[in-house]
């Protein structure tokens, strides 16, 4: 269940609907949603909306503003899908798996230093 709150503006069915519509698109990459919240705001001429999504052992945030609030939902909705992309992917990345290399073959020097210290 999506909560959405709202300052200086109602929010209408159609409004709950868009929003409910992009935060689905974030279900094709497999991860639960914990407790997604939304805030919109009108500030003078533009909309503000806000979005925290919690994922197992990670929080997602996007905020983005325009002058149309569908634009506004649809902005915010790609920087999610994008925050949710990298950390779906993080274990693939390159950069990610050789950190883990690197860390398990310092492991296994140091191991290898401290049993020939203490063998004496």
């Amino acid at each position: 269940m999506i909560k959405i709150t709202s300052k200086h503006l109602e929010v209408t069915p159609l409004m709950r609907e868009r929003i409910q519509a992009r935060l689905e698109k974030l279900s094709k990459h497999d991860i639960q949603l914990i407790n997604p919240h939304v805030i919109i705001t009108q500030e003078k001429q533009q909309f503000k909306i806000e979005a925290s999504v919690g994922i197992p052992g990670h929080k997602l945030f996007a905020q983005a503003k325009h002058e149309d609030l569908y634009s506004a939902i649809n902005a915010m909705g790609q920087k999610l899908e994008k925050q949710l992309n990298r950390q779906a992917h993080k274990p693939e990345a390159q950069r990610y798996t050789a950190l883990k290399r690197d860390e398990e073959a310092l492991d296994n020097d140091l191991e290898g230093e401290f049993e020939e210290d203490y063998a004496a």
